[in-house]
């Protein structure tokens, strides 16, 4: 048991650690606190190759480890989540298009999105479906040689800066259980029927759009139903999801971190009753903590991720890492604030920032209560196996 990085591993978190350092840190809270979108950290990204982590080697990606890609989204979000939010939903549907896509699909699509110049998100949260992703009702109803598209998605990361979207529908709204009846189409942005509404505003995570996005009598050829075969959409979805989880528990690393590191740094400064607040006990307490918490959801976040690498099903590993890390995420937000004291309410201070993003992730890629109740199952069910 190995709880060290590879050489490989190692440089590549070095690589990201300086890209963030130099070209996101310095322009992070001017950016974010003004709405401005980071064209240029996007361009660099394309360079660096980021947007194809998840593609084959074969379509012009990299297709690092999951331990890497989680290694990622923590070095960015340590200055920037919003950031890693517009690598986030784009390496999901390149990571779905990789595993489930027809050899047409892949051939089509995945070089573009590999290299950048094509973007995508995901398309499943409707304003009546969230963690119930059975209950949507956008509709795709055959005919002829295409499927035409009605209903409406929100909270879409990349929504209006995305070439091709993966959209859940219900291709069979009358299947029994629901789950057979829901596929997913790969739609192209500039199809007739398919347009972008307005960004939501958000208390954090800025930097990317949020939005909504209606079909209205949307064609969408046959061909793009991704995999070929109505009826797995969900699974397709789920499964995509159980593997994005490392890249918000990766996050949540990273922001807690980022947190500690402030922390860490004021306390040694700021001087009360003649001394440094880090000579306090009180002080010492909270950053002896927070350490501990965070180091180890990062270890649980590389375990979930080596699960995945090792190809074994790790909705267990990956509910826990997610799980816990967004907490302590939530929590370190909030012990720096606390430590920097009015400091820390205010947006001068990069404190404020990571409180605002830090409950995300505790809603993203499924909420902590649903996560709760899928590790408890899986809990049941290995229980009983040993029985």
């Amino acid at each position: 048991m190995d709880f060290e990085l590879s050489p490989q591993q190692a440089e590549f978190r070095d690589l990201i650690r300086e890209f963030a350092r130099r070209s996101i840190a310095p322009v992070a809270r001017e950016w974010e606190l003004s709405g401005r979108y980071p064209a240029e950290i996007v361009d660099e990204m394309k360079k660096m190759g980021l947007f194809g982590v998840l593609v084959p080697d074969e379509y012009g990606g990299s297709a690092v480890d999951a331990v890497s890609y989680a290694i990622v989204f923590e070095e960015i979000s340590k200055a920037w989540m919003g950031i890693a939010g517009i690598l986030g939903s784009h390496s999901l549907a390149t990571w779905m298009l990789a595993r489930y896509g027809t050899p047409g699909q892949r051939r089509r699509w995945l070089p573009g999105l590999a290299t950048g110049e094509h973007r995508s998100g995901i398309a499943l949260t409707e304003p009546g479906a969230g963690s119930d992703l059975q209950g949507i009702s956008t509709v795709a109803r055959r005919e002829g040689a295409d499927y035409i598209v009605n209903g409406a998605k929100t909270w879409i990361t990349n929504a209006r800066h995305a070439d091709l979207l993966p959209v859940l529908v219900k291709t069979d709204a009358r299947a029994e259980p629901r789950h057979r009846g829901m596929s997913l189409l790969m739609i192209e942005a500039g199809t007739l029927g398919f347009s972008v509404g307005k960004d939501l505003d958000k208390l954090g995570y800025k930097g990317t759009e949020s939005a909504e996005v209606f079909f209205t009598d949307c064609r969408v050829p046959v061909e793009n139903l991704l995999g070929g075969e109505e009826g797995r959409g969900l699974q397709q979805a789920l499964s995509a999801l159980e593997f994005g989880r490392v890249n918000i528990a990766g996050r949540a690393v990273g922001v807690a971190q980022a947190c500690l590191d402030r922390a860490l740094d004021y306390a040694r400064q700021r001087q009360a009753f003649g001394r440094p607040i880090a000579d306090f006990q009180a002080i010492q307490l909270k950053l002896a903590d927070m350490a501990t918490e965070v180091q180890a959801a990062r270890l649980l976040t590389w375990w979930a991720a080596a699960a995945l690498d090792a190809g074994k099903r790790a909705d267990l590993e990956t509910g826990m890492a997610k799980l816990y890390a967004s907490e302590i995420c939530i929590k370190a937000s909030l012990e720096a604030m606390r430590i920097h004291g009015g400091y820390g309410y205010s947006t001068e201070y990069d404190v404020e920032r990571f409180y605002r993003d830090a409950p995300l992730m505790a809603i993203g890629e499924g909420t902590n209560d649903i996560l709760r109740t899928v590790i408890a199952r899986r809990l049941y069910r290995a229980h009983d196996e040993e029985s």
